[in-house]
């Protein structure tokens, strides 16, 4: 009995130690993976240079233009600029937002960002940049939509902002085929804006719906706006030329605050737009700007007024 007593013992003794080991290893592996943490900052290869930002950011500061980029990516804003604030089309998404400008540092202070963004022509970006890290991006040095590519690599959601641009390029392009189909493929649009007492025209990427008309849905520009709006991309009017700067189809970006006494002139209504009732009135401080936000909010104002839809 004893002869077989001892190779059993063995048996078990061996068993165990390899229980005991792979007991071991599971929990080396657990440790591994629990010690293997997220990094905090990403680096932002900024116009400036290089910049180490939060890789999740919380508390947002925007200074100018961009508050429709970061909001589009789900990303949370304490401060933002007065332009942003009044927009309609934000209102609820900005509702806690403070209304603050580069010279409030202490203000932005007092909300405690986590980063700042803004465009170039900011100031004090070193004071800012010690509050938080700070981004500045130069208006149109690139197209709308790498913007918002770019905007998405700083917060760490590019993917997700490549996949915006890519369906708002399918959609865009899809209405803008079904408009020209209505409306004639050589038939021109243009766009005007009254600010204060001023009126303006637009070239292809000032806001106003400029990018989608004219980029995003290939729509013809009259050559006139083409020609004036090219070195700034924008044009200053008198009343009495404004006929010579309207399209086939105008779309009259309106702030109902400003001057509009030229709607009365016998000048405005003689434009064959008008007298053919291809004027589309938008509420302006809803269609200032060209971020994701409102380019939606353009297209689906471009579907409903020259498709019905």
């Amino acid at each position: 009995m004893k002869k077989y007593l001892f190779p059993i013992l063995l048996i078990l003794v061996l068993m165990m130690s390899a229980c005991s080991n792979n007991s071991s290893k599971n929990s080396d592996n657990g440790s591994s993976k629990s010690d293997t943490k997220e990094p905090t900052t990403i680096t932002y290869k900024s116009e400036n240079g290089d910049i180490k930002v939060p890789a999740h950011p919380k508390r947002v500061v925007v200074l100018s233009s961009f508050a429709g980029n970061v909001m589009q990516l789900g990303v949370p804003i304490v401060g933002v600029d007065a332009w942003s604030k009044a927009n309609p089309e934000f209102k609820d998404k900005l509702k806690d937002a403070k209304v603050v400008t580069e010279d409030d540092l202490e203000k932005i202070i007092e909300l405690k960002p986590d980063l700042i963004i803004g465009l170039s022509t900011i100031k004090d970006v070193d004071k800012l940049n010690k509050i938080a890290p700070t981004v500045t991006f130069t208006y149109a040095k690139v197209d709308y939509l790498t913007q918002h590519i770019e905007i998405g690599k700083l917060l760490n959601k590019e993917k997700e902002a490549q996949a915006w641009v890519d369906d708002f390029k399918q959609r865009a392009a899809t209405t803008g085929d079904e408009i020209k189909n209505k409306i004639g493929k050589d038939a021109t649009v243009s766009v005007i804006e009254n600010f204060g007492k001023d009126l303006y025209v637009f070239g292809d990427h000032w806001g106003r719906g400029t990018e989608v008309l004219y980029q995003a849905m290939k729509l013809k520009m009259p050559e006139k706006v083409k020609k004036m709006t090219d070195k700034d991309g924008y044009y200053a009017l008198s009343q009495e030329v404004i006929g010579d700067y309207a399209g086939d189809y105008l779309i009259l970006s309106k702030n109902s605050d400003g001057d509009t006494s030229f709607m009365k002139s016998e000048t405005y209504k003689n434009i064959p737009a008008v007298k053919n009732g291809h004027v589309y009135e938008a509420d302006a401080k809803a269609f200032y700007f060209n971020d994701p936000l409102t380019l939606d909010y353009q297209l689906e104002f471009f579907k409903k007024n020259f498709l019905g839809k």
